[in-house]
């Protein structure tokens, strides 16, 4: 088993999603391998990152946390006898880049929308309505074809 921090500055796919990040996730990595003679790691990864608002782009701080399960294949065909609990991951000559792939956990662990509270977003309410007035809804007629019938008594 291996625990450690993970510099958060190191991670440049991360930061080209999210921005600049300072700080460490850390992370927790089991190793073992199955009957199949299959490398499998078992891990946890918790980090506090700085991930922008989708309102008014700024900052705001949101912690991350998954748990990964990862096969360690060669090859597509191996990949598919992988057990479903497993996400496999493909290498070449045995080498798995470690830091990669807790970079890719990191990124997947993502939330899809984040906002600041409403009292604390830069953008207010106000600012996310557009046009001078309210929408009005439009009366529709009962029947659609009564628009036909008013059409076909004018010819």
């Amino acid at each position: 088993m291996i625990e450690g921090l993970v510099d958060l500055e190191k991670l440049v796919r991360l930061q080209d999603e999210i921005g600049p990040q300072q700080g460490s996730a850390s992370v927790r990595l089991q190793f073992d391998v199955d009957t199949q003679r299959r490398h499998l790691i078992d891990g946890d990864l918790e980090a506090d990152l700085m991930v922008p608002c989708r309102r008014c782009l700024q900052p705001m701080a949101v912690s991350v946390a998954s748990h990964f399960r990862l096969a360690i294949v060669s090859d597509d065909a191996l990949a598919a006898e992988v057990p479903s609990d497993y996400e496999p991951v493909l290498v070449d000559d045995e080498q798995l880049d470690l830091l990669g792939a807790i970079e890719d956990e990191l990124i997947l662990s993502l939330p899809q929308v984040v906002y600041h509270d409403e009292a604390d977003c830069a953008v207010s309410r106000e600012q996310m309505s557009s046009g001078d007035a309210p929408i009005e809804e439009v009366s529709r007629p009962d029947n659609p074809f009564d628009v036909l019938k008013s059409l076909k008594g004018k010819l």
